[in-house]
Formats: C-alpha cells, sequence, structure tokens
C-alpha cells in the first residue's frame, strides 16, 4: 500500500485542484467509469484491456494517501465511481455513509479472492457488505545484510544506537506509532492516551538515530545501499529484493500491521453497473495476475497465485505468509478525537530537537 502523510495544506491544494477539474470534465456518459486509486498500483495495459472488452471509458486518477482521497470525496461522493481505500480508511467511509453495499450477484469473480482476506477484512467492513480486497500485505524491517551484523528479529534494533545515522522510519502517523505501540506490548489500535503518549517518548527518544522519515525514499535508499535498516511495506521490499539480493525483509517477533487495500463503490457513483465490471474484471485471475507481476504487491487472488511462475515467488513468506501463524492486526478507523491524539503527539515527534 502507498500510504503517504503530507501537510494539511497541501492536502487542500491538491484537493481543490483535482475538484476544479473534475468538474470542468465529468460527464453522465453511460459509458464513462471514474476510477480513482494509488499511484503505480495498476498495470496500465490492464485498463485499455477494461476499455476495449468492455467499451467503458475509463478516466483514472491517483491519490497519494488515503487523507487526500478522503478530503476529495467528502466535497463530492459522486467525483469518483470505483475507490481503492486501504482499512481504517474503508471503515470511516462506512461510518460517514459514503460509500453503498456491493451487489456481489454482479461481480461473479469475487469467488477468486481467499476468505482468509474477508476474514481480515472483517476489522473494518464486519459484513463484507462494502468491500472487495485487492491488495494486501504487512509492514516489516528491510535490512542489509552486509551491514547488520545483530539478529534481526525485534522492533527494538531500529532503538540501537549502534545504527546510528542508518535508520530509515516511515513518514506516517499510523505506521510510525505502530513500530511504537507493537514494541510495547500495545495494540496498534491503541486508544489509550498512556499507551500513545509512551509510543510519542519512544518515537522522540529514537529520533536522533534516524537518518531520514521517508515514504517511497526508502526503496531506493535500501537499493543504493545508503541506509542499514528501513521500515517498508513487503510489497516494496519484494521489489528491493530483486533490485540488491543483500536486502532481506522480516516481519519482527512482537507482530506487525497487516494491511489490504480493497475495491469500494461511493455512494454517489453515476456508474454503478460499469463500476461493478471494473471490480469483476479485477478480481479475473489473469488480470490480478498481471497487476502483481507488474506492482509486486501481494494479490488475495487465489486463482492468480496458482499461477505465478516464479517458484520463488508463489512460495515466498514475503509476499504470502502465513497470517495464522503470525500476530497481526489490521489498522481500524479510532474516531476523530483519536485521530486528533495521534497527529498532536506525531508533531511532538517531528518538532523535537
Amino acid at each position: 500500500m502507498k500510504k503517504k502523510l503530507i501537510s494539511v495544506a497541501l492536502v487542500v491544494m491538491i484537493t481543490c485542484a483535482a475538484l476544479a477539474g473534475c468538474g470542468s470534465e465529468k460527464t453522465d456518459s453511460n459509458n464513462k467509469l471514474y476510477v480513482y486509486n494509488w499511484g503505480e498500483y495498476i498495470d496500465e495495459d490492464v485498463i485499455k484491456e477494461f476499455e476495449d472488452e468492455t467499451g467503458i471509458d475509463v478516466i483514472y486518477d491517483m491519490f497519494e494517501n488515503n487523507e487526500i482521497m478522503y478530503a476529495k470525496l467528502a466535497q463530492d461522493t459522486s467525483a469518483y465511481d470505483v475507490i481503492c481505500p486501504s482499512d481504517y480508511m474503508i471503515q470511516k467511509l462506512i461510518e460517514n455513509d459514503m460509500v453503498q453495499p456491493l451487489n456481489f450477484d454482479n461481480i461473479p469473480n469475487v469467488k477468486n479472492i481467499g476468505q482468509q482476506y474477508f476474514e481480515t477484512s472483517k476489522d473494518f467492513d464486519p459484513e463484507n457488505k462494502y468491500s472487495i480486497p485487492y491488495c494486501w500485505g504487512t509492514v516489516g524491517i528491510l535490512y542489509n545484510k552486509t551491514m547488520v551484523d545483530d539478529v534481526v528479529d525485534s522492533w527494538d534494533i531500529l532503538w540501537d544506537e549502534k545504527y546510528k545515522g542508518q535508520i530509515l522510519m516511515q513518514d506516517s502517523v499510523r505506521d510510525a506509532y505502530m513500530v511504537a505501540l507493537i514494541k510495547n506490548g500495545y495494540s496498534l489500535n491503541s486508544k489509550d492516551p498512556d499507551e500513545v503518549s509512551k509510543a510519542t517518548e519512544d518515537l522522540i527518544a529514537q529520533k536522533p538515530l534516524v537518518q531520514a522519515y521517508v515514504i517511497d525514499q526508502v526503496r531506493d535508499k535500501m537499493i543504493g545501499e545508503e541506509a542499514a535498516l528501513g521500515v517498508i511495506y513487503s510489497g516494496e521490499a519484494i521489489y528491493t529484493a530483486r533490485e540488491n539480493p543483500n536486502l532481506e525483509y522480516v516481519v519482527p517477533k512482537e507482530g506487525t500491521n497487516v494491511w489490504i487495500d480493497s475495491w469500494v463503490i461511493t455512494k454517489g457513483s453515476k456508474h454503478v453497473s460499469n463500476a461493478e465490471k471494473w471490480i469483476d474484471f479485477m478480481c479475473r485471475g489473469d488480470i490480478a495476475l498481471k497487476n502483481f507481476e507488474y506492482i509486486t504487491y501481494s494479490t488475495p487472488n487465489t486463482e492468480a497465485q496458482e499461477n505465478i511462475e516464479d517458484e520463488d515467488i508463489k512460495n515466498s513468506k514475503v509476499a504470502f505468509p502465513d497470517l495464522s501463524t503470525m500476530n497481526v492486526e489490521a489498522y481500524q478507523y479510532l474516531g476523530e478525537e483519536t485521530d486528533k491524539l495521534y497527529s498532536n503527539e506525531w508533531m511532538k515527534v517531528k518538532s523535537a530537537d
């Protein structure tokens, strides 16, 4: 998942600009479909293939993080027909009546999505009524085997002074706090102010050891051996291992986040039938496989998994870990008050000397 965090001011600028552009070109033509997805999160040939097969003209836009997507949709739920938010944001959209229940009869290829992913989805979509998993993965530590001589099996290593200036952390509230909360044995969905405060103290204590708080740059910096350790999404880790064999990914023993990005249809969609066709198309085994090979983020599509030709990837514990043997949680929407708590605490970390 391409989770990103940018300033509120930038969110507003991007949102307003995007809304202005949308208003000038959107029509109600039945052969249109407005899709909103993460950047670099689909094989572009798949879009063209969908258009060729269905005759539907896809207007495809990309967002950088869930918050940008939400801010735009909050202005107009009809701006897009189908979107691909993450776990906790899906829960927020459901609670704010911004998405609609799916008609699974019109999405027969949903049969290809493994049941375990729907079980995990119940953390944020309790009745599996609103969302269908698209990609999923874990968050862990990527390390360079030539630069780290300790056993990497715990989040604690990210507080080891030996690696001062060689540690990359995610520039994301939830992901940074996930590391600190789980390290202390707390839930990554903690609403306890004392637990969140303890995580803040730990993140401030860690800050002098951190080379940079990054998002996509963790991938490039690790490939270029500019850092020894970095917090990264499993999909990115698969890519980095291809580029630099010295890199290895682990999920710490204390546990981690298992995230799921899913397709949902907006409450104000003007092209519901086309949106259903899009989701059904994305659930096809051959299409899911094509996307997986392009973006390297794990697919929940069992037919696609079975047809992966690279045996190393097919059997990879990074790409397809056995969640039943791991201590994992999905992010949940924590409510406005707790969101403010995390944001305020994160500001303390970022502003600390």
